[in-house]
């Protein structure tokens, strides 16, 4: 398997664990913010689905393999699942985080995409990172930074 196949194989397992941790926030945020975390929450959860199926989709196309089950999934993301309890900001610190890493990691992806001339993968990885940036600086906005 190649160097891209596996790094496109690890963020499907990290978008897969992140697609359940924004169900958990969304189902558990409370507070005076529960509104707009809420909604904003599902905007995120919708917007992962979305491209943990084109990540797949694209691995599929490529001649990659895949993960697609929760074992694999939380064995290879470099994401934790929700603890349970948490407090609204902490809930959004950790939502931010997660993008960074991701942001992160997709950045690292995108060359290699680039050095194996798979200018498809890099435009998807790229669009990623776009919209990763911007969450993180709404989010760091939400939490006063």
């Amino acid at each position: 398997m190649s160097k891209l196949h596996n790094g496109l194989n690890k963020q499907v397992a990290n978008l897969a664990v992140f697609f359940v941790k924004l169900h958990h926030h969304h189902w558990y945020i409370k507070g005076q913010h529960f509104y707009g975390l809420h909604a904003k929450f599902e905007e995120f959860y919708d917007e992962v689905n979305e491209l943990y199926d084109a990540v797949a989709e694209r691995l599929l196309m490529i001649g990659g393999k895949p993960y697609s089950t929760m074992k694999d999934y939380l064995a290879n993301s470099s994401l934790v699942e929700a603890s349970g309890g948490e407090t609204a900001t902490e809930m959004v610190t950790a939502i931010k985080q997660d993008f960074k890493t991701l942001r992160d990691e997709f950045n690292a992806l995108i060359k290699v995409a680039q050095d194996e001339g798979d200018e498809v993968t890099t435009d998807l990885l790229l669009g990623a990172v776009t919209s990763f940036d911007k969450h993180i600086w709404m989010l760091n906005a939400t939490l006063g930074k």
